[in-house]
């Protein structure tokens, strides 16, 4: 078992090296362009559920929970179907990432007891950090490859730790990119709960930059990176436990960030350019234009005549005429599941499917 120490023990300028200093420069600019970019869209419920549902797709997909972007959307308006155990658990992936960004807007920190409530939505139980021996890491052959601490006494000291280091910024003077990557190994290391240490682990990342200002609301999301890279993340995670090797642990971190905020301003652009396309196009054509339709269509790839008329505040007979007229021209797609009809965003749906799709044919 290895002994894991405060991350404060490790020196600050240990990170001052010409390779992670390069990186930092063009992780932090790449990361400032994403939250100006993310500003530009008024309505950021927009960017809160679409990305966050490709996040929880994503990182689900990490621990071997795997949706299609289908299952996953209809799952989505229809709760109350219960056949898609696994598209559930990724909705609430999505929950848990809503709580705990609510708590840090209210507070301004991100403390154990928000932790504790991000994997109790995401486990739906409320068993809290381990309390009994016998939890180990294993290699796809089965063996045994890490084992975390296994004391209770020791996984409260050592979160303890963690959560000041995450809240008081005078603990360890560097670039809070620097830190998140820090955060995440520790967290990951210290493996406090029973089940939901990944998902929770990478809830903490974008929460912690939210806490530290670098972005208004949570929009930067390594699972994607990190299901495309998965060897690198296990093997470093591990050699730094091994061999000490921090720095690279932090070069992939801020590589993850750079290119995962780059891919997200690129998503950012293509819904901006098609929400003012299909605004501008259903004002031309229909009276019944209004922004709050446009809202409402574009905070989820698939809608149902109840959100607009929740949306709109019109008849159920309003907003099935609303539908069916934007199906007709075009925006929309109507299919039938049992006896309801729901409605697909036609240009929202293939921006959030394309890079599976691209990633599927290579």
């Amino acid at each position: 078992m290895t002994t894991i120490q405060p991350l404060e023990h490790l020196p600050p300028r240990r990170f001052d090296t010409p390779a992670i200093l390069k990186k930092l420069a063009l992780a932090s600019r790449k990361l400032a362009e994403l939250k100006g970019v993310a500003a530009s869209i008024p309505n950021q419920g927009i960017l809160i559920n679409t990305l966050g549902m490709q996040e929880a797709k994503d990182s689900s997909a990490i621990e071997n929970i795997v949706t299609t972007h289908d299952e996953l959307f209809q799952k989505d308006l229809f709760p109350e179907n219960l056949h898609n155990a696994t598209a559930k658990e990724v909705l609430r992936y999505r929950q848990a990432l809503r709580v705990g960004f609510d708590q840090v807007r209210k507070s301004g920190l991100l403390t154990i007891n928000h932790i504790i409530e991000i994997q109790a939505e995401l486990e739906q139980n409320h068993a809290g950090f381990r309390k009994l021996p016998g939890t180990a890491l294993k290699d796809g052959a089965g063996q045994t490859i890490y084992t975390p601490p296994q004391d209770p006494e020791t996984i409260i000291a050592l979160m303890g730790d963690l959560e000041r280091f995450i809240n008081d910024g005078e603990v360890f003077d560097a670039d809070p990119l620097i830190k998140m990557a820090l955060i995440h190994h520790q967290f990951e290391s210290i493996h406090p709960f029973y089940d939901g240490n990944g998902r929770t682990g990478r809830i903490i990342n974008v929460l912690y930059l939210v806490k530290e200002g670098l972005l208004d609301i949570p929009v930067l999301y390594l699972s994607r990176h990190i299901v495309r890279t998965k060897p690198d993340y296990y093997r470093l995670l591990q050699a730094v436990r091994e061999a000490d090797t921090w720095e690279e642990w932090v070069l992939y971190l801020l590589t993850a960030i750079e290119s995962t905020a780059s891919d997200t301003i690129e998503t950012i652009h293509a819904i901006k350019a098609a929400l003012m396309d299909v605004k501008h196009r259903i004002r031309a054509q229909y009276k019944f234009y209004s922004q709050d339709l446009i809202n409402s269509l574009f905070t989820r790839p698939y809608t149902k005549i109840e959100f607009i008329e929740r949306d709109l505040r019109v008849s159920r007979l309003t907003a099935t005429k609303y539908l069916d007229t934007l199906t007709q021209g075009g925006f929309l797609q109507k299919q039938k599941k049992g006896r309801t009809n729901y409605y697909i965003n036609l240009a929202l749906n293939a921006i959030l499917t394309r890079e599976s799709m691209k990633e599927g044919s290579q």
